[in-house]
């Protein structure tokens, strides 16, 4: 069981890694002729047909077991990838990125409480002062200061962010172990780009995109370069990892792994776009390290939120 979580908090932090570079790749498309959603419809739906192939050579025509998780998959797609991301984008219009984020990142607080009311696990000590400590870091991290009166709307549009985002975790966490992580990360986001792409026929997001040039790293670079980039590093190795290590970690602990991302994207704009963190910031990524490590300590220390190696019953509750 050590060697089986020691690999899925490898995968967490890969995921964390690499979702971390999507703003660093989408910046020159948003600040260019891309809507923030159509960003988020290339990346995740260039990646489903990347993953397409391996996902049907892992499932070797087992398509009862996709059959029997079919509803899971979709609500993955839906909630874990297009809500997340559609009210986080959405949040942004109203609120500084940094409040979307820290709302979006509440969602961990109700994994904790799902895995409690739902499941019976009941956090103890060290988790809910981990989650204390991870909170505060993230604050820390993204220098809420001087944020001003915050628009309501723009609240409920980051809580529903926080929403998608527990999904995300919650969902691939519990899929019926006979079901591989890319057919699971494929279908979901296959389903997620299909959401926002049909959002955005219908006018209730906006749809635009471009093929001029983009500066990426202080270089005129095509615009396939940071759409690659997007798709390939932030979709593809993000979500197959980070699904793979769900599985192998539990909704909680991944969870709180997860949120090395924002400090992870602190680093990476700092080395690509020499936005260089603060010292508070710095500080602050410390205190999510301490989180996350109060939380695996707890895990350890017997916390029933390790996934079992048989196969768990789907779970009908995800910036990603």
């Amino acid at each position: 069981m050590r060697e089986r979580s020691s690999v899925g908090l490898g995968l967490a932090l890969l995921s964390a890694i690499t979702f971390a570079t999507s703003g660093t790749f989408a910046r020159p498309l948003i600040t260019g002729e891309w809507s923030a959603v159509a960003v988020v419809i290339a990346r995740v739906g260039i990646a489903a047909l990347v993953l397409a192939v391996p996902a049907l050579l892992a499932l070797r025509g087992r398509w009862a077991v996709l059959r029997r998780n079919a509803g899971s998959v979709v609500l993955f797609g839906l909630l874990g990838v297009a809500t997340a991301q559609a009210c986080f984008f959405n949040a942004v219009r109203y609120l500084p990125v940094g409040v979307a984020l820290l709302l979006e990142y509440l969602g961990i607080v109700l994994v904790v409480g799902w895995m409690w009311l739902v499941h019976g696990q009941r956090p103890r000590l060290l988790t809910v002062a981990g989650s204390v400590t991870a909170l505060c870091g993230l604050g820390l991290v993204l220098d809420l200061t001087g944020a001003g009166r915050l628009d309501p709307v723009g609240v409920l549009w980051g809580l529903g962010a926080g929403v998608g985002l527990a999904g995300y975790f919650v969902i691939a966490g519990r899929i019926d172990a006979g079901l591989p992580s890319v057919v699971m990360a494929s279908g979901g986001m296959a389903v997620g780009a299909l959401a926002l792409l049909l959002l955005g026929g219908i006018g209730a997001l906006p749809l635009a995109a471009g093929t001029a040039d983009v500066t990426f790293g202080g270089h005129r670079v095509s615009w396939l370069v940071p759409i690659a980039g997007l798709s390939l590093i932030a979709a593809v190795v993000a979500y197959l990892a980070g699904v793979a290590g769900t599985r192998l970690l539990g909704a909680r602990l991944s969870s709180f792994v997860g949120l090395t991302e924002v400090m992870f994207a602190v680093l990476i704009a700092w080395l690509v776009l020499d936005e260089l963190p603060s010292l508070i910031q710095l500080a602050g990524g410390a205190l999510i390290l301490g989180g996350v490590a109060l939380v695996r300590a707890d895990e350890l220390r017997g916390t029933p939120s390790a996934p079992a190696t048989a196969p768990a019953e789907p779970v009908l509750t995800g910036e990603r």
